[in-house]
């Protein structure tokens, strides 16, 4: 039995070198069909000895797996989005903002790397193996791939040379040109409707069911970032090192540069050449190369401030405007929206187009019949540029924003100092009720499963929804009458609904819809107030005076509140169980750490910094990305920014050390 496993395990070993000679470094050794038969004599082993079955053997690579629906799981980090821009002036003045941190004196090197237009993807390895994959979702929490992503040739199911333990690393998910083109040849021959483009075309790939087809697609893997703790990197260059090293698929593109000029030069040089590239990318991502200078600068709540991700204009065409359309958003908004000549641009066909707003409209003088320059806004969201001034529509056609709701005919209001005209029915306008409802049940709200938008839609058309809070009251024998649902779906529904009521107050909040409180405001102002009733009651001037809430902000929730609608609305949701308070965790409060404000930054031996910040949590101290005035204290580890430790300096702000820190731990409360 042992010669067996032997024998399993070194072809094992075998198969996975001649893949990542095959794939990684483009220079195999050994033919496809001498390939194909050790993976075909491997196969027969596992399945005579499944005693011996490993999950990340390459005969994994051919798929079998089945997956009925993705678990969604959290992210061990966070997968930030990145700023962009498509002007270099703007990236001059985030240097200047980078120097603001770091000081004027401080040497900044940068890592220039192409921005791949593909599906972001995580992976976890442990031990050296690929132990899960999880799409970005929205950053906090992702579907888990695992099954699927094993399929593809270019990520490593087991790793090569001295790795950390564990550790994370992201990349991007394409479809090269020549793959999709093929796979599109094939879909016409046999007369189904052509894939409009590789990114979205790899994007679906990944949620397929079946791995076995997800193994039949040309699916690529460039990996780009490392996140964990202890790996033995201190700059982003060597991070990418290291990672080839490992055998990772990383591309030889990337440049360190120690100058703002010299990102400059890599921008202008791939500007043509990223044409004849085999995959689409959309821009140039500029890191700052040093790990610590990265760690001293941050983040914001969407994106690291080290960053920046510099855009290539879009790709322009014109054609013929056909009609305006105008759609109600659920807070009101109505967006003017272009219906074209359907045109090709980037792979796409555009048949609609954003106008943003009655002065958009007004700047163009647009006319029904004009001919317009389309571009896709960072290549994803079609809009109008411009207008050809030589094929212009009829003067009498010239469009004239209109001052009644498309929906429910009430009149428009537009608030000195916004750019949107709003329908001023919240209450019964049917678009505002259905996307307020659809916002509620979404994935970053209260995440009902069972429940999509478009039942959302059917439900409120048949009477049964009005409101966020009917929801709770709908019954079996309303919904299964209605056409398309079926027994199961309409129990699936109901349990999803049902185990709504254990969702944390922050989601419940978000999900209320108040205007300007996205899910990060939504968070603090639930960890701020604890609970709706006492939000409910908050000033103008208390609200302003929390962390990160401004006048807008602070004046919506005062507004929204006030509505005795929305005042019967909570009522009812309270009535019916779900969470309308923060769960105090009981915390063993420390007498020096409660309410002080720390800063903490560098590498520590006997903690991460995580783990350090979760303890300053726990013991009452709170958290800040920076020193300011307002700091108590900055735990300073090796590795520390001149900059932060300056500026604490500067303000008399306490400096402790691990040691110090450790000690001002064991003082008694």
């Amino acid at each position: 039995m042992e010669e067996i496993k032997n024998q399993i395990e070194s072809l094992r070993e075998e198969l996975h070198d001649h893949n990542y000679r095959y794939y990684i470094l483009d220079d195999p050794i050994i033919s496809d069909y001498e390939f194909d038969q050790r993976l075909k004599k491997l196969q027969n082993l596992e399945e005579q000895y499944p005693n011996f079955a490993d999950p990340n053997s390459p005969s994994q690579r051919v798929g079998g797996g089945v997956t009925k629906s993705f678990e969604t799981v959290p992210h061990k980090y966070p997968m930030y989005s990145l700023s962009n821009t498509y002007s270099k002036e703007e990236l001059i003045q985030w240097e200047e903002r980078l120097r603001k941190t770091l000081g004027e004196e401080a040497r900044i090197d940068y890592t220039c790397e192409l921005k791949f237009d593909g599906a972001s993807i995580s992976l976890s390895y442990e031990k050296g193996a690929l132990i899960k994959a999880i799409t970005r979702g929205d950053g906090v929490q992702g579907d888990n791939i695992t099954t699927n992503v094993k399929t593809i040739k270019t990520i490593p199911l087991k790793l090569k040379g001295n790795y950390p333990a564990f550790f994370e690393i992201r990349g991007e998910i394409l479809l090269p040109w020549e793959g999709f083109n093929k796979m599109n040849e094939e879909r016409a021959a046999l007369g189904e409707p052509l894939y409009r483009n590789p990114r979205n075309t790899a994007s679906g790939s990944l949620k397929l069911q079946d791995s076995r087809v997800v193994a039949q697609r040309p699916l690529s893997c460039f990996l780009y970032s490392l996140a964990g703790e202890n790996l033995s990197v201190s700059t982003q260059f060597e991070a990418l090192q290291k990672a080839r090293e490992w055998g990772f698929k990383v591309p030889d593109s990337a440049q360190l540069v120690d100058s703002i000029d010299a990102v400059f030069d890599f921008i202008t040089s791939w500007e043509e050449k990223r044409k004849s590239l085999p995959y689409e990318i959309d821009g140039i991502v500029i890191k700052v190369n040093s790990l610590f200078q990265q760690e001293e600068l941050g983040f914001t709540a969407k994106a690291p401030r080290w960053a920046m991700a510099y855009k290539y204009k879009a790709e322009q065409a014109s054609t013929c405007l056909n009609g305006i359309h105008y759609q109600v958003g659920r807070t009101g908004a109505i967006t003017p929206v272009a219906q074209l000549e359907p045109v090709l641009i980037s792979g796409t066909t555009v048949k609609r187009a954003s106008l943003h707003n009655a002065d958009q409209i007004e700047k163009l003088d647009i006319r029904i019949g004009d001919t317009v320059y389309v571009e896709k806004g960072g290549e994803i969201i079609p809009k109008i540029t411009g207008v050809d001034t030589q094929n212009r529509g009829h003067s009498e056609d010239r469009v004239v924003f209109i001052e009644n709701c498309p929906e429910c005919f009430s009149p428009l209001k537009r608030e000195k100092g916004e750019a949107q005209h709003y329908c001023i029915n919240e209450l019964s306008c049917p678009p505002q009720q259905i996307g307020k409802i659809q916002h509620f049940i979404g994935r970053k709200a209260m995440d009902i499963e069972g429940l999509g938008g478009e039942t959302v839609c059917l439900l409120y058309k048949e009477g049964l929804l009005s409101n966020i809070a009917d929801l709770y009251d709908l019954k079996k024998e309303q919904i299964l009458p209605i056409e398309r649902m079926a027994e199961k779906s309409v129990a699936n529904l109901l349990e999803g609904i049902e185990k709504s009521k254990a969702k944390p107050f922050a989601k419940v909040l978000f999900g209320l819809g108040i205007r300007y409180v996205g899910e990060t405001v939504a968070k603090k102002l639930a960890k701020e107030f604890k609970s709706i009733d006492r939000l409910a009651e908050a000033s103008l001037e208390s609200l302003i005076h929390t962390e990160e809430i401004g006048d807008r902000i602070a004046q919506s929730v005062v507004t929204y509140f006030a509505s005795p609608q929305n005042q019967l609305q909570i009522e009812a949701l309270k009535n019916h169980g779900l969470q309308m308070e923060s769960i105090q965790i009981e915390q063993d409060f420390h007498e020096a750490f409660v309410g002080k404000k720390f800063v903490v930054s560098g590498v520590f031996e006997t903690f991460s910094r995580e783990e350090l910040k979760v303890e300053i949590e726990y013991l009452g101290g709170k958290i800040a990305s920076s020193v300011s005035s307002k700091t108590d204290y900055l735990v300073a580890g090796e590795g520390m920014g001149p900059s932060k430790k300056e500026k604490a300096e500067k303000l008399g702000v306490v400096i402790l050390d691990e040691k110090s820190y450790l000690a001002f731990k064991q003082k008694p409360s």
